[in-house]
Formats: C-alpha cells, sequence, structure tokens
C-alpha cells in the first residue's frame, strides 16, 4: 500500500454518537487493490454554532509545522546578486566557470559577487556578507575554506575558462595589451622582486599583465610576471600564449613602453595583427615626425574629431627573424606610420617642461640635485664653477630648444589599419585596461597581496579576476547609458542591494519594494525588476524579463 504524496487533503464532517467530528481525507492509490483509497484524519468538531474547535493534538501539529515554516525562510539582501546573476548569464561567466570548475563553481561565483558588491572589503569579511546576501552557496565557507579553495584553483582549469571566454568575444575586436605592478612583502612567493612601478618607485612587488577586449570592454586573460620584469620583455610570452589559448584572429594594441624591433617582428611572424605606439626619443619616431613637421599643421590634415593634425604614409619595414631549425626568415613587411599634432598636448607638455626645468635648476644651485638630476642637467643646462663666483647655472637655449621642438607629436605604428582617425580611436580605447587595473587593485582588494603562497596567490587573483568582469560589463553599460552622472558603480549596486528576497519552503519568492528608480537601473542593462513588474519608461526593446534565479 503507497500513498500519494502531496495530495492536498479535503476537510469533511462525520457524526459520531451524536457529535459532528471533522476530519481531513486524504486520497491515495493503493496499488495492491488497483483503487483509489481515502485515508482519515480526525483533527476536531463542530459546536452548536457549526463553528470549528480544533483538538489538542492537531493545535500541537500546527505549531511544529509553524516551527519548520520558520526555519526553512529565507530573507536576503537580492537585488545586486540579480544584477550579477543576469551578467554572469550574458557574458557566458557561470557557463564557463561550470565547465571549467566543476566542483567549485558556487563558492567561486559566491565570493566574485562579494568582491563586487563589497568593494575594497577584505576576503576574510565574506563569511559574515554570506549570512545576509543573496549568494550560490548552501553552506558556510570560513577563511580556512577560502583558502583551501585558492589553492585548489589550477592552472589547467584556469585556462581552460580563458579559452572559454575568448571563444564568446575576440572574433573581431582588438585587444588592448598592459602590464601592472602590485606591491608585496611576502618572502615566500618566489615572484616579488624588486621593481619600479608606474610612478617610478623601486619596491618590492609582482607583475601582472593583462588583455582586455577593447569592443567588448571585458578582460579576456592576465598572466603573473616576476617584479623586476620590464613591459618589453613580456610580448613574446604573451604572443606564445595566445597561440596557446587558441585566440583566434589576434589584433593587438600595445603603449609606447613595449615597442622593440623585436616585439614587431615577433608579431609579424605570428601572423597577428597590431596598432602601437613609439617613444618619442627612438630613431623611428623622430625620422617619422622630421619628415612631415613641415606639412603637417595644415587644415587638409586636421581630424576634428580628435582636435588633432595627421599624417599617415606607408613604408617597409625590414623584417627578420630566427627560426628554431637554424634558420632565419628575412625580407619587407608592409607597415603604416601615424603622424600627430595636438595643440593642446604640446602646450601641456610645454607647463610641464617649464615647471620640472624650474625645479632643476633649483636643486642643482642648492646642490640637493639627485644622481638622476644631474645626468638630465648636463644635457639641458650649462654649469660653471669658479672660485670667484662658485657654481653658476643657466640654461642651455639650443638643447632645449632641440627637446622642446617635437611637443606635441606623437606617433603610432600598425601593419592593419592605414586611416589614421580610426587607428587613434582604437588606440585611445587602450585606456579602458587603466581602468580595469584601477578597479582590480582599489575595489577588489588586490593593491597589496595578503596571501603566503604561490598557490593561494593565483587562486586568489583568479576569483579576483572574475570578480572584474562583472565590474568591467558594469562599467560598459553604466558608460553607455550615461548612468555615472547619477552615479558611481558603488552607489549604483547600493541602490539595488536593499532589494530583499523572502523565501518560503513550498511558496513563491517574494520581494521587498522596489522603487522608480531601482526598474529603471535594471531596464537599462536589459532586464526587468525581480518581481517582473516594468517601470512607468519602459521601452519593450531595452528589457526583457529574466525569471529569479531558484532558491
Amino acid at each position: 500500500m503507497a500513498d500519494s504524496e502531496g495530495a492536498a487533503p479535503k476537510r469533511r464532517v462525520q457524526v459520531i454518537n451524536g457529535v459532528p467530528r471533522v476530519y481531513e481525507d486524504y486520497p491515495y492509490w493503493d496499488t495492491d487493490k488497483k483503487q483509489c483509497r481515502h485515508r482519515r484524519t480526525y483533527i476536531g468538531r463542530l459546536d452548536e454554532q457549526g463553528a470549528f474547535i480544533p483538538s489538542k493534538s492537531y493545535l500541537a501539529g500546527q505549531a511544529l509545522s509553524a516551527v519548520d515554516a520558520v526555519k526553512s525562510a529565507e530573507r536576503r539582501f537580492y537585488g545586486a546578486g540579480y544584477l550579477l546573476d543576469h551578467i554572469g548569464k550574458v557574458t557566458g561567466v557561470e557557463e564557463d566557470i561550470a565547465q571549467s570548475f566543476p566542483s567549485m563553481k558556487d563558492q567561486i561565483i559566491s565570493l566574485a559577487y562579494f568582491l563586487v558588491q563589497e568593494g575594497e572589503s577584505a576576503v576574510y569579511r565574506f563569511p559574515r556578507w554570506m549570512l545576509s546576501h543573496w549568494h550560490r552557496l548552501t553552506h558556510a565557507l570560513g577563511s580556512q575554506g577560502i583558502s583551501r579553495l585558492f589553492g585548489s584553483i589550477t592552472e589547467e582549469a584556469k585556462l581552460d575558462f580563458f579559452r572559454l571566454q575568448a571563444k564568446r568575444r575576440l572574433e573581431r575586436e582588438y585587444l588592448a595589451y598592459d602590464t601592472t605592478s602590485i606591491s608585496s612583502y611576502s618572502e615566500l612567493i618566489k615572484q616579488v622582486k624588486y621593481g619600479h612601478n608606474k610612478d617610478g618607485e623601486r619596491l618590492p612587488q609582482i607583475n601582472l599583465a593583462m588583455v582586455f577586449g577593447e569592443e567588448s570592454g571585458l578582460p579576456v586573460y592576465y598572466r603573473l610576471l616576476p617584479g623586476n620584469i620590464s613591459d618589453i620583455s613580456t610580448m613574446e610570452n604573451m604572443i606564445a600564449d595566445a597561440a596557446f589559448l587558441e585566440f583566434a584572429k589576434v589584433k593587438l594594441v600595445w603603449d609606447m613602453g613595449f615597442f622593440s624591433a623585436r616585439n614587431v617582428n615577433a608579431l609579424y611572424h605570428a601572423h597577428y595583427k597590431f596598432i602601437g605606439g613609439l617613444h618619442p626619443d627612438t630613431t623611428l619616431a623622430c625620422s617619422s615626425v622630421k619628415a612631415v613637421r613641415d606639412r603637417l599643421v595644415h587644415y587638409a590634415n586636421y581630424i576634428e574629431a580628435d582636435d588633432v593634425y595627421c599624417i599617415s604614409t606607408m613604408i617597409n619595414w625590414d623584417y627578420a627573424w630566427s627560426m628554431r631549425n637554424g634558420g632565419e626568415e628575412r625580407g619587407k613587411r608592409r607597415m603604416y606610420v601615424h603622424v600627430y599634432y595636438n595643440e593642446q598636448r604640446a602646450a601641456a607638455e610645454r607647463a610641464q617642461f617649464n615647471h620640472d626645468l624650474t625645479e632643476l635648476k633649483t636643486a642643482v644651485q642648492s646642490g640637493k640635485a639627485t644622481d638622476a638630476q644631474l645626468k638630465r642637467a648636463q644635457r639641458l643646462l650649462t654649469i660653471k664653477t669658479t672660485p670667484v663666483k662658485g657654481t653658476r647655472v643657466e640654461y642651455n637655449d639650443e638643447a632645449i630648444k632641440q627637446h622642446t621642438n617635437d611637443f606635441g607629436y606623437f606617433v603610432l605604428l600598425s601593419n592593419d589599419v592605414k586611416e589614421g582617425d580610426k587607428a587613434l580611436e582604437c588606440y585611445r580605447n587602450k585606456d579602458l585596461v587603466e581602468k580595469t587595473f584601477n578597479n582590480l587593485k582599489n575595489r577588489l582588494d588586490f593593491n597589496r597581496t595578503l596571501v603566503s603562497s604561490v598557490e593561494n596567490l593565483e587562486g586568489k587573483l583568479f576569483v579576483e579576476f572574475v570578480a572584474l568582469i562583472y565590474i568591467s560589463y558594469i562599467h560598459k553599460v553604466m558608460k553607455s547609458r550615461n548612468l555615472y552622472r547619477n552615479y558611481s558603480i558603488q552607489s549604483l549596486l547600493d541602490e539595488l542591494d536593499v532589494i530583499e528576497r523572502f523565501d518560503y519552503q513550498g511558496q513563491r519568492a517574494r520581494y521587498s519594494e522596489i522603487t522608480e528608480r531601482q526598474r529603471q537601473i535594471y531596464e537599462a542593462f536589459g532586464i526587468l525588476a525581480p518581481d517582473g513588474k516594468p517601470s512607468k519608461t519602459y521601452k519593450p526593446e531595452t528589457a526583457t524579463a529574466t525569471p529569479a534565479p531558484e532558491a
């Protein structure tokens, strides 16, 4: 005999010894007799007026049910997590994490949500956060569990994730490549070396190289480097990594610090397209500016949208590459050289130079100049010392004129883009990388490494990278929809985070009150609010309802 579980009982009345007894009728299918049967549970009686009087056993059972309902109820801040659920789906992050880290998906995604929502909060605060916020975990994850998670993230799984993400969005866009430094004083991390950061400070640090999709606005791949590695020496390894990760049709944008003849030849050898900046002191930059200086500043060469003058020319690059078998490839390769001049840039560079030159002269005259300042003073100043008049410092007008002659000029190279305006637009989009690094180091608690082993460092950095994809997507939408007029990233997340979700066993999820502003934020990201109701200004083409994930 077997009951049909979950069948709804019906309340009925039966008169027994003159007393109207109330019972609940539970129908079920008897598999032995192959017929429908009924089971009765008496729960009370009716009084003379027909009112229901429950029995003591029925009241006790109801009380226990109420306790169980409380135990199975959850109330959590949900609004920001709901937005992140949507981003995880449209970027493919959630699906790719599940494929690359099947046993760690919920832990990685939940930690990423914490890092995105809590800004600069340290990871050790995650256990407290998870008590009150929406996440994917069904069990507690303390500090030791987080450390074990970081140590369990393997290089193979990370590379698989990078490969999956790259296939989603790298067919047409250029990849911006850059590095940043992260200070660390851990003696157990072998990559920590003394090096100079972007501000010229010599500190113990590790370097981080990152590739960023310019059109998608999302980071694609990263690699840790020793802290004493220079930018220029990282390019070949990045090219090798791109081939290993099966990045198709690579188009690379790099800053002037990465330029060298060997790097350009490596890109030609790999058949990669590129746009790169030239340092103004390089021979190619100086000769390119000199060749067009007399005819550049004419309105026919003016690009109004960028407020620059530009002349683009095609040259033949002397390509040479040593093969592994001992042979050598040589030949001419087509390259476009774009020379630009901007008057505001020239004025700004001159103003900064004048300020620095005055400080330099003062330092030399006072005898407090550093070795670097003395080296520069030999080129720009004339220093005379006599027994009577002492040290006399004067400006070297000819050297200064030669030094300032190229202010306002800059040069880009490309083997792909022959139009100066398009090359400049693509190069300037590279600035997204700087914002990405700022988000990584400032918002995501990675300005100082707080781990003591290489394994935990690599694991923590990967979770930070996953969180960075969410942050970058939010930034892209906020910029395109003009949301920065009213919000920062943090204030937008805070605006949504106050929306609560109520989950009771056996019932549909409910949500706290949702304001018009909150609904409009969701619609800017292409979804409706959690309750599925549109704002007053809702346009069907800008948002579609997304069902809330199950608890």
